[in-house]
């Protein structure tokens, strides 16, 4: 990466205006429901402090679509962050105007500055560069740690880098970069991708851009009715994307004359209702029956892709093996989770690129047996793809 990294600043005395992700779920009491994106952003935090700077932190979270609304307020998380930091975190009311420039002049040393929800100003996704040059006002350095929002070209993530002589990234940004594109430029192989998740339309151009790079990709999850289907076979009542079908065909066709081994599941749990109340069984994957859905891998699968991953020294994981959310079908995820832990403990790199994937993962409690999870799914996904993300663009060269 030949972008600047916090540690190429010199941050004494200087107010760090630092792009975080603290789009964190919270209670229906208003309490943080997880905080693992905000424990994430800690070492770049201590880092500005213990560096003599003065943090002042800018996130969004949730969608209020530039209105003000209390149940997107960001006042829970300061609540969060003085607890995990251990010291003084200040919030302000507001994410720009003249009341918070003073509040951000006026940090103590030791104490971090939280600025209340950016997307409570319908600005910040429009990029709007007044409202980025507001914004820029708080800081004298600019620091982006939100690999999350990565992907996307808005006032705190693009906008605002113009008006910084010096724009470099955060620890955690650094991290989830190293791994991700490490995985792609110059992985140990064997290299395999597991993409799960509901359509094929979300993965497709992943799948495009892996086959030059993996040895294996393994399918789960919904999309692999889509390709059920171009191969010819039924898929009952099964989730499809009809309009896909030709290109799964493709997507197979590609796949061989790449030499690229692309596995889908050999048997299917199918049931009758998703939430998991009514009949379930395990059915041959070429034999779906009419009014039956399917919705998670089945044990010879399982054994099939643990035959294929035992062997793997690079894996990168994106997408769940079926509806996990309901417990009767996420044994496929849950055992795909503890595969990766086993082989991770044998010394594979593996990599479970964010979204619904870090859920599972987290929900299995194997979180801290994987080599990196990725705090950003659409931004994963996007640098799977062999897209440029704006956010890392915009940093200043060094």
């Amino acid at each position: 990466m030949n972008k600047l990294t916090i540690d190429d600043l010199s941050l004494s005395n200087k107010r760090v205006l630092v792009r975080v992700d603290f789009n964190v779920p919270l209670t229906p009491d208003g309490m943080v429901a997880d905080d693992l994106r905000i424990r994430a952003a800690l070492p770049t935090i201590k880092k500005i402090i213990s560096s003599g700077g003065f943090p002042v932190l800018m996130s969004h979270l949730g969608r209020p679509k530039g209105e003000r609304k209390s149940e997107f307020s960001l006042q829970p998380v300061a609540q969060c962050l003085t607890g995990l930091l251990g010291s003084p975190v200040k919030f302000a009311s507001d994410c720009v105007g003249t009341d918070v420039e003073e509040q951000s002049r006026l940090l103590e040393p030791g104490e971090t500055l939280l600025l209340e929800n950016l997307r409570f100003h319908i600005e910040e996704t429009k990029n709007d560069p007044a409202f980025a040059e507001k914004l820029s006002k708080l800081g004298d350095v600019y620091v982006n740690d939100a690999f999350g929002t990565a992907h996307r070209a808005h006032a705190s993530t693009e906008g605002v880098t113009k008006f910084f002589d010096q724009c470099a990234a955060g620890y955690l940004m650094e991290k989830e970069l190293q791994y991700l594109i490490g995985a792609l430029s110059n992985p140990a192989r064997p290299f395999v991708a597991i993409l799960g998740g509901a359509k094929i339309s979300g993965k497709i151009d992943v799948i495009k851009n892996l086959f030059d790079k993996v040895d294996s990709i393994l399918i789960g999850g919904a999309m692999t009715f889509t390709f059920f289907k171009a191969m010819g076979y039924e898929v009952g009542d099964s989730l499809l994307e009809e309009d896909r079908v030709e290109m799964a065909g493709e997507v197979l066709a590609k796949a061989k004359a790449k030499n690229v081994e692309l596995t889908l599941p050999v048997d299917i749990v199918v049931s009758n209702a998703a939430d998991g109340s009514g009949e379930i069984r395990t059915v041959p994957f070429d034999g779906i029956p009419a009014g039956l859905k399917g919705l998670d891998i089945g044990e010879v699968s399982i054994t099939r892709f643990e035959k294929i991953l035992s062997g793997a020294k690079t894996v990168v994981w994106n997408g769940p093996m079926g509806l996990f959310e309901v417990d009767k079908f996420a044994t496929g995820t849950y055992r795909i989770a503890k595969i990766l832990a086993d082989i991770t403990g044998r010394g594979a790199v593996t990599i479970v690129g964010g979204g619904d994937s870090a859920s599972a993962v987290a929900k299995s409690g194997l979180q801290d047996r994987m080599t990196h999870i990725s705090t950003g799914g659409g931004a994963s996904l996007e640098l799977l793809e062999g897209k440029p993300l704006p956010g890392l663009a915009a940093l200043s060269d060094k």
